[in-house]
């Protein structure tokens, strides 16, 4: 029930957002995103798509098999794209990442070790994102870096609070491993996945590699859809702009999404002295041009809904035909016709007849 609630939640707040932007921009700057995407434009973008897609999709390899699981890159990259298109074209962001996580979890035989493959190669992700962006932020003249510097006091207590809860965190599962309970074998558990998934030697420069390439395509993209958008502002100007919707696309409320992107963006970009409508085409253009580059995942689902069709096509099939069969006769062994008919064995019908 928990769950359902959150569900709709996450939903209704990305529904809530949008309708808020439509209000306040109008729906000019959705129809202008949708008008300023041309041919080579889209193509670029889903080159992009794609090289992101296979480094995410290494990452995945990496993390998975650091966990004992067999991951094979051809079947992690088809995966893969199938989680963004259901991401892309289903509410609430993750319902692909869930469906990636159980399909492999289930042909491995442990579900619940390769959701947390899945939920630590998302980490790996997020956790460059966030090293990127806060360094990003602090260092380069943008909307944030001015609002740090006028709300200085109270972003140093946010600060600290956080820093105070981070170890307060850290001592909690530090105390808990030595523990027996449920709860102490989980973080144990955690902790040495964490270990031998992300940081292990054979295991973190792939890691490290693969996220700052996806990361790089992310950015590379929003760069080709502000220029679509007719954004001529420099990169420089551009970044923490770029980097800031990011980090709202990890927000857990969306429409495969959709939502606090194209908020922050409008904010950002109207916030540094850019028009705000920019900002909103930008990211629209943005989300066209993921759609696009997840396409290809709607020809892995369509293909894996046609194998498995005519697989149970087969299997009626087989089914019908040996609900019809006739019994198999009794192989014939010499003997007379007269023992054949009354259906007596030879040695029977001999004894008979005296023989």
């Amino acid at each position: 029930m928990t769950r359902s609630i959150w569900a709709w939640l996450r939903i209704l707040g990305g529904a809530a957002i949008l309708a808020l932007l439509l209000w306040r921009l109008g729906t000019g700057a959705f129809l202008d995103g949708l008008r300023v995407i041309d041919g080579p434009a889209l193509t670029l973008a889903f080159a992009i798509g794609a090289t992101t897609t296979v480094f995410s999709a290494w990452r995945w390899c990496l993390v998975a098999r650091g966990l004992g699981l067999r991951l094979s890159l051809r079947g992690a990259i088809a995966d893969y794209y199938k989680a963004l298109f259901l991401n892309a074209a289903l509410p609430g962001g993750v319902l692909g990442d869930v469906d990636r996580a159980v399909r492999h979890g289930r042909d491995e035989g442990d579900v619940g070790r390769s959701v947390r493959a899945v939920v630590l190669e998302r980490t790996a992700g997020q956790i460059i994102l966030l090293g990127a962006g806060v360094t990003v932020l602090l260092t380069v003249p943008s909307p944030v870096l001015t609002q740090l510097h006028r709300h200085g006091a109270g972003v140093a207590v946010v600060a600290v609070s956080a820093a105070v809860a981070l170890a307060l965190v850290l001592l909690a599962c530090r105390r808990l491993r030595q523990g027996g309970s449920r709860i102490a074998a989980g973080v144990r558990t955690g902790l040495a996945e964490i270990r031998t998934g992300l940081l292990a030697r054979r295991n973190w420069p792939g890691i490290t590699l693969a996220s700052t390439v996806v990361l790089a395509g992310h950015l590379a993209t929003f760069v080709v859809a502000a220029r679509a958008a007719g954004s001529t502002a420099s990169l420089t100007r551009l970044a923490p702009l770029m980097l800031l919707a990011l980090l709202a696309m990890s927000l857990p409320i969306n429409i495969g999404g959709w939502g606090p992107r194209e908020a922050v963006t409008a904010w950002a970009f109207g916030a540094a002295g850019l028009s705000a409508t920019q900002g909103l085409t930008t990211a629209v253009v943005y989300g066209v041009f993921a759609f696009v580059a997840a396409l290809p995942g709607a020809i892995v689902v369509l293909t894996r809904t046609a194998a498995r069709l005519r697989g149970e096509a087969v299997v009626r099939a087989l089914e019908a035909v040996r609900a019809v069969a006739p019994v198999s006769p009794a192989p014939i062994m010499n003997g007379s016709p007269a023992a054949l008919a009354v259906g007596r064995s030879p040695e029977r019908e001999l004894a008979r007849t005296g023989a």
